[in-house]
């Protein structure tokens, strides 16, 4: 049977936003991130963080770089009683500087091509899963690959470029609060409500 998952963005909304850091001693998780993580793994999703690290094209740091992090995160999670299924990065940038990353690619958010790999890889169940991110792209990707979106009202979208595929289902204040929407709307006597967002405040 498919599992449904809950995707994260990763700066701004799981961690604090460090422009650019590989460097896993900066990491700190971000407003209610561990609260969240600790609510989620009692529910039957799995887990995963969608990041796009456009620093590799740029040349800010080598690709490699990312295992450190994505260990990092690893252990961040089990720190809160969450287990990370997977994480997924997206190296491009379609100016960047370093040739074999610097292509157009249907990875970068806003395309959904890394939650589309995710579902596909561990058998992921897209309609009954969440994006939360912080800015509208986070949204217009989870939308996209056909999951429920919230977006993170944290001051981070600076840009509000309207769109068919950029409205968020729900909105929150923070990563707990998210989950805590998450949860309520996973009920299936939920899932066709307009919002939940009142019910799980």
């Amino acid at each position: 049977m498919m599992q449904p998952a809950v995707f994260l963005d990763k700066d701004g909304t799981l961690l604090d936003d460090v422009p650019y850091n590989v460097e896993p001693s900066l990491m700190r998780l971000g407003p209610g991130a561990c609260r969240a993580l600790t609510l989620l793994a009692a529910q039957p999703f799995a887990l995963f963080v969608i990041s796009n690290q456009s620093g590799v094209a740029l040349g800010r740091f080598e690709y490699p770089a990312l295992n450190a992090v994505e260990a990092r995160l690893h252990r961040m999670f089990a720190g809160c009683g969450a287990t990370l299924r997977g994480v997924y990065w997206c190296p491009h940038h379609p100016h960047g500087s370093v040739a074999r990353y610097a292509v157009a690619c249907d990875c970068h958010k806003p395309a959904p091509g890394l939650l589309l790999r995710a579902a596909h890889e561990h058998w992921l169940d897209l309609a009954r899963s969440w994006f939360i991110g912080d800015i509208l792209d986070d949204v217009e990707a989870g939308n996209r690959a056909g999951c429920r979106t919230v977006l993170l009202d944290n001051g981070h979208e600076t840009e509000w470029l309207d769109g068919a595929q950029r409205l968020p289902n729900e909105r929150a204040a923070d990563l707990h609060e998210a989950a805590r929407i998450v949860v309520r709307c996973s009920d299936d006597d939920r899932r066709n409500a307009s919002s939940c967002t009142e019910a799980a405040r």
